[in-house]
């Protein structure tokens, strides 16, 4: 399957989701809570069902990682990885800026991604050697000169334990601090893509959190990596970097690591 191919099967796995989504936004919706305690609504497994239909029907070799349904095991060597909706604590708070997160895995590693935003209609879409695009038109992410200057974004504290606050608490303090963003999930890797933050910081996340993030990212000129500066892949542990001028990258590394 050639990328163009596999691209245009991921806007209409995005198409379809957001059709899914949107009738859910702002009405009362049912949530329960999984194992990790973290919240699931009607919403994200309508979603999730419909992309997974669509996969089933023009891609069974493929292999599907869903957040919702778990994995399908495939034999091509490819794997589809599917979050329907990345922030469901957002969604269900009215706040659009959550996202629908499709990835594509050759041998373990993200080579295509999409981060779609129902509500807002926005869509940011990232290819091995190609740019990224937000709405069809290139995305950059901006240069950051000095670590001071740079501003730091992060879902929430609640998500790092206490050694891993104290570290993202290191980097923090060597960033524009009084600018730091909470809250946002993948729309933060969405605006670093578009040029409007500098740094995002996680803990904790699962391969259906980071997947289609890696393409994007690096499309706009970022860099993605764990916290020690290795590339992410379906094998990493969830601790997860993306910075909009890769210049900063030891800078960051090298912050994260010092809690004195």
């Amino acid at each position: 399957m050639k990328l163009d191919t596999e691209i245009a099967l991921a806007l209409r796995l995005a198409d379809a989701a957001r059709a899914a989504i949107r009738p859910h936004f702002r009405e009362e919706v049912h949530s329960e809570a999984k194992e990790d305690a973290t919240p699931v609504s009607l919403a994200d497994r309508e979603a999730e069902q419909v992309m997974r239909r669509i996969l089933e029907a023009e891609v069974p070799a493929d292999g599907v990682h869903g957040e919702e349904y778990g994995i399908s095991l495939g034999t091509s060597g490819r794997q589809w990885v599917l979050d329907p909706i990345d922030g469901t604590t957002a969604f269900l708070a009215g706040r659009p800026i959550f996202g629908t997160l499709i990835a594509l895995l050759v041998d373990g590693f993200p080579v295509l991604g999409v981060i779609d935003q129902p509500i807002l209609g926005e869509r940011w879409l990232g290819a091995a050697g190609r740019q990224t695009t937000f709405n069809g038109k290139a995305a950059h992410t901006r240069t950051c000169r000095d670590l001071a200057q740079a501003t730091l974004a992060t879902t929430g504290p609640q998500y790092f334990n206490d050694h891993e606050g104290e570290h993202f608490m290191a980097l923090a303090a060597k960033t524009a601090h009084r600018r730091m963003v909470m809250g946002g999930d993948c729309y933060n890797y969405a605006m670093l893509a578009s040029g409007h933050l500098d740094i995002v910081c996680e803990a904790g996340l699962k391969l259906h959190d980071y997947a289609a993030l890696v393409p994007v990212v690096e499309g706009a000129g970022g860099t993605m990596c764990d916290w020690n500066g290795d590339p992410l892949h379906s094998g990493s542990e969830g601790h997860v970097l993306a910075l909009g001028d890769p210049a900063r990258l030891e800078d960051v590394v090298e912050a994260l690591a010092c809690t004195h």
